[in-house]
């Protein structure tokens, strides 16, 4: 069985004194904005969620040692970034066409930054519904990405009608480096509090199919601000 993910990345490179940039690290909404407005035009006004429409997922780090932000942005669609200004960037714009086939068996590292929500049972909303907290430590997110790690339910001891969406792939539990990140906020939506983690690893591809739908649609919450792309890259190395 084999699938392939073809899909466009786009890198960018800021000066985080750019007003653009600066305003961007310091408000999710802001962050936002500037990955979507590469992509105007595709879907019409009004539409619902036309960042999934557009198969938009997004990541970004920042290097205060060379006042550096580094925005990289998947998307199904061709993106226009004339909006950003040029005096923002600090080198050329690269996109790139990612055609990636997934065979059962492949083995790739992989790196994303992801928001994780557990159910706490201890914890019920008004209508008696398991409450949704954020994983806030590496051993809490571990324990979330592991149980969608998929060679067998069995292995995993997830069982099947637990509502967990396995992701296509073995994860070496071993491999795993996880670092807690900066929470996301923003002026534009009180309560807006978005926990983050750093995942490295290494994965095997089990089902090729689920495996492009993590790829494609993202992982975990928060995938309109910057969490869940899984960048993949062959090999172990």
């Amino acid at each position: 069985m084999t699938a392939r993910l073809i899909t466009c990345h786009s890198i960018i490179a800021l000066d985080t004194r750019h007003p653009v940039a600066a305003r961007s690290l310091l408000d999710a909404q802001d962050m936002h904005r500037l990955v979507m407005s590469g992509f105007r035009g595709w879907v019409e006004d009004g539409d619902p969620d036309p960042r999934a429409q557009m198969g938009i997922l997004s990541t970004w780090t920042v290097d205060l040692r060379t006042d550096t932000l580094l925005l990289v942005v998947q998307s199904k669609v061709a993106p226009d970034w004339s909006l950003v200004p040029r005096d923002a960037l600090t080198r050329r714009i690269e996109t790139l066409s990612v055609d990636q086939p997934l065979r059962k068996g492949d083995r790739f590292t992989f790196r994303t930054v992801l928001s994780a929500l557990t159910a706490r049972p201890d914890r019920p909303t008004a209508t008696g519904r398991s409450r949704k907290v954020p994983a806030t430590n590496p051993d809490q997110v571990r324990t979330w990405l592991m149980k969608r790690s998929q060679p067998t339910v069995e292995d995993q001891g997830t069982p099947p009608d637990s509502g967990v969406r396995f992701i296509g792939a073995e994860i070496d539990r071993r491999s795993l480096a996880i670092r807690m990140l900066p929470p996301v906020t923003s002026r534009h939506h009180a309560g807006l509090k978005i926990t983050r983690a750093e995942v490295r690893g290494h994965l095997t591809v089990c089902d090729p199919e689920a495996l492009h739908r993590t790829l494609t649609d993202g992982l975990g919450s928060g995938r309109a601000y910057g969490c869940g792309l899984v960048l993949v890259r062959d090999g172990q190395g």
